[in-house]
């Protein structure tokens, strides 16, 4: 197994109000919208809701890989993830993040175990860790010209 992957993403804003995002990774595209609060449409994706998801979905395969490699059998896991959004001094920003699993097990024999992968989850979340990471940014400038005839 490599010791590196990349993932990549490609969003580009359609019409209106609404963009769509592409993966190399997934045949479907996502369409998303900024919230309501900021004129997005309703009934889409929102950036904000994106990061949740993958913060959630993050969690559950994390824990799941755990858990397989570990023997350790669970019923269900349902894992809820809650972004608080405050005005600050310089723009808005995400000043909580809740992380709710929601774990059901066979046995109570099994809940120290169950706690102690539900902890090791958390720590292992790559989209957990990603948040701390420091972001190259590399920007490019196109200009097209009219071609007159």
């Amino acid at each position: 197994m490599e010791n590196e992957h990349k993932y990549r993403v490609v969003a580009w804003w359609t019409s209106g109000q609404t963009g769509i995002a592409k993966s190399d990774s997934a045949p479907n595209a996502i369409h998303f919208t900024a919230p309501l609060q900021f004129g997005g449409v309703e009934g889409r994706w929102t950036p904000e809701d994106l990061l949740m998801t993958a913060l959630a979905s993050c969690f559950t395969t994390t824990f799941h890989a755990i858990a397989a490699y570990s023997k350790f059998e669970y019923t269900d896991l349902a894992v809820e993830a809650e972004g608080t959004v405050s005005k600050t001094d310089t723009g808005y920003g995400f000043n909580e993040i809740v992380i709710r699993p929601n774990l059901t097990i066979a046995s109570e024999e099994n809940r120290q175990r169950a706690i102690i992968f539900l902890y090791k989850a958390k720590a292992l979340c790559l989209v957990s860790r990603a948040l701390a990471t420091p972001q190259n940014f590399e920007i490019q400038v196109e200009i097209k010209r009219h071609s007159q005839v």
